[in-house]
């Protein structure tokens, strides 16, 4: 319902042939560049605030370029970047460019190693400096490097502090500028290793240029970088000489998946989107383990080496619920099962009057939990078939039959997104009234005053969407009880991994437990969780503890819900109004290998992540209530 903005998506390709192999066997010498586009834009749900692309061409000679790099900003800077790089080949004649010697050495854009990344911002910044991939510029073709990755570190200022220390003074303060460099600091420093040992061996001229190109680890360079790093990420990488490496987080809260064959080796934040870009199968394709990393040598040579022990997997619960296409096997397994827990919830909301409801669900990120509800709900009602059918004994009429067996579950398309109406044209009242058609709905699917309506979601964050379109126009249709589902838990906490939560203060479950301790007279559990938090400030991050916990623990999931309808509903809803969540357990056995839940539970992961929320907290109560 409210549209969540999470960083980002990442594709990557190595191509194992020489380019005419793919001229003959695939009728172009762009294979490389085209399986990128579609990598990319098969990921346009995970970045639409900008796109960019980085090319390394192995065999170039001194004095011809061999990186190159293109970035655009905005939802089409997929096509942007694209259209500018197919721009560049327009230089050239028809006769150079069926030319594929000609092409492979002199077209910009043309090489074996491609690198793309899609971007959504969750800090706040914009602007094409921003935008992935980052390049860093060296005379030594080894320590150039273009980094691209999905990811958020909770501890910029301790990897801030470490480069600094070593005497790096970085230009800008943003997490991929600073990894950007210390990942370059790291680089610099494993070639002159490499390099005095090829001056150990009498080495000279090209030949120590060849043996550290040769000989160069990334691993190394992985190893000594990432264990200051806190937070969930994939960071990619390529260098100058043909290095490739992709990284994941040892808690797995990020996604990578990886393929390869004897002409390609890709990687891409989903795996759908390899599956239908190379036609291959759900079993071929592997997952970037916790703490591993992907290398590819300049050769086109694989390994996956363990850079950091796995930590306890917490990979990200919403890249299952909401982020992730919903083609993949195991998530669309995955969401209609989030779909079917919520059955016996949803039939204690409508006193099980299955007869009188009417179903739907919110366009669009919910329709797959919704189709795993209606078979849910198919499943109970025919089990209260066979019990009405027994009850008739062994002789029943054929009116008694057919009355039992017609009973269906009502499903209907109630809500659909209208036409993207342009709210920034009014302010304050007319802005509301505006926003309030951004869904609009089917007339006449349900009888008036009659019927319940039930309509899943597949999470409710602020809440401000339900209360300014969502409840208004569905009560338009007069029914009788609207029923809210959401096929994930409560989000009581921020993200700090990645994901563009709302803050604190506008998070409805955080707003219904700060309401319900003031009507109860418990503001005392308010100022008892902040003096905590205060006090825990200057004490190392893996020793704080997340006590903003308290604020909720006086209430049930219910009567947080049961206050929340009363902030979302306004005096002139007719209907009555309940919201229905997810139940911590069961979003746990619907996604058994994902238990990445700290945006409803607040166990956070990483200590960087506890850190955040309890400074959060802390700035959220100074300016509300200046305890």
């Amino acid at each position: 319902m409210e549209q969540l903005k999470h960083e980002c998506g990442v594709a990557m390709i190595r191509l194992l042939k020489p380019l005419s192999y793919y001229e003959k066997k695939y009728g172009t010498w762009m294979y490389g560049l085209n399986k990128l586009y579609l990598l990319m834009e098969k990921q346009h749900n995970r970045g639409q605030e900008g796109a960019g692309l980085a090319c390394v061409k192995l065999d170039a000679k001194p004095g011809e370029e061999y990186m190159f790099r293109e970035r655009a900003l905005g939802s089409g800077a997929i096509t942007d970047i694209f259209n500018t790089v197919m721009g560049k080949f327009k230089e050239y004649s028809p006769e150079q460019l069926n030319d594929v010697d000609f092409v492979a050495h002199q077209l910009p854009f043309v090489g074996e190693a491609y690198m793309g990344h899609l971007r959504y911002s969750t800090t706040g910044r914009s602007g094409i400096s921003f935008v992935h991939p980052f390049l860093r510029r060296n005379n030594w073709r080894a320590k150039n490097l273009a980094v691209c990755g999905n990811f958020n570190m909770t501890n910029v200022d301790e990897i801030f502090k470490s480069i600094t220390s070593i005497g790096q003074h970085p230009r800008e303060y943003s997490d991929t500028y600073i990894i950007l460099e210390q990942l370059g600091h790291r680089l610099d420093r494993e070639v002159e290793r490499v390099y005095n040992l090829a001056t150990e061996k009498g080495k000279t001229g090209m030949d120590i240029t060849s043996y550290i190109e040769d000989y160069i680890d990334m691993g190394n360079v992985l190893r000594t970088s990432s264990k200051v790093w806190d937070g969930g990420y994939v960071i990619n990488g390529l260098t100058g000489s043909g290095e490739m490496f992709s990284m994941r987080d040892p808690w797995g809260i990020r996604p990578a998946f990886w393929y390869s064959d004897d002409e390609v080796i890709v990687l891409a934040s989903e795996r759908p989107v390899i599956q239908t870009t190379f036609d291959v199968s759900f079993e071929s394709i592997k997952e970037l383990q916790p703490g591993q990393a992907l290398l590819v040598n300049k050769y086109g040579k694989l390994h996956t080496q363990q850079i950091i022990k796995p930590k306890e997997k917490r990979a990200c619960s919403f890249e299952r619920i909401y982020f992730s296409r919903g083609g993949d096997r195991d998530i669309y397994r995955e969401r209609k099962e989030l779909g079917r827990k919520l059955v016996p919830n949803i039939l204690k909301a409508i006193d099980h009057d299955i007869d009188h409801t009417v179903f739907s669900y919110i366009p669009n990120t919910a329709e797959v939990a919704y189709y795993g509800m209606l078979e849910g709900l198919d499943n109970f009602l025919n089990e209260e078939k066979v019990q009405k059918i027994k009850q008739l004994g062994h002789n029943p009429s054929l009116d008694e039959l057919e009355q039992i067996l017609s009973r269906r579950i009502r499903s209907e398309k109630v809500a659909y997104k209208d036409i993207k109406l342009r709210t920034f044209i009014a302010e304050g009242n007319r802005r509301n009234d505006l926003a309030a058609h951004v869904y609009d709905i089917t007339y006449g699917c349900l009888r008036p005053k009659i019927d319940n309506l039930v309509i899943i979601d597949d999470s409710i964050v602020r809440g401000t969407t339900l209360k300014q379109s969502i409840l208004s126009i569905l009560d338009r249709l007069e029914p009788k009880k609207i029923v809210v589902v959401s096929s994930s838990p409560q989000i009581r906490y921020p993200d700090y991994y990645g994901i563009d939560m709302a803050r604190m203060s506008e998070f409805i479950a955080f707003k219904a437990a700060i309401e319900l301790l003031k009507d109860r007279e418990m503001r005392y559990i308010i100022e008892a969780a902040y003096r905590k938090s205060k006090e825990q400030t200057n004490k190392p991050k893996d020793q704080m503890v997340n006590y903003v916990k308290e604020i909720y623990a006086p209430f049930t999931d219910e009567e947080i819900s049961e206050k929340m309808v009363q902030l979302l509903t306004t005096k002139n809803t007719k209907a009555k109004i309940q919201i229905v969540y997810q139940p911590l357990e069961g979003l746990h056995e619907a996604c058994p290998n994902h238990l990445g839940d700290w945006y409803f539970s607040g166990n956070y992961p990483t200590p960087g992540g506890i850190s955040m929320l309890n400074q959060a907290f802390i700035n959220y109560i100074e300016k509300v209530y200046q305890f």
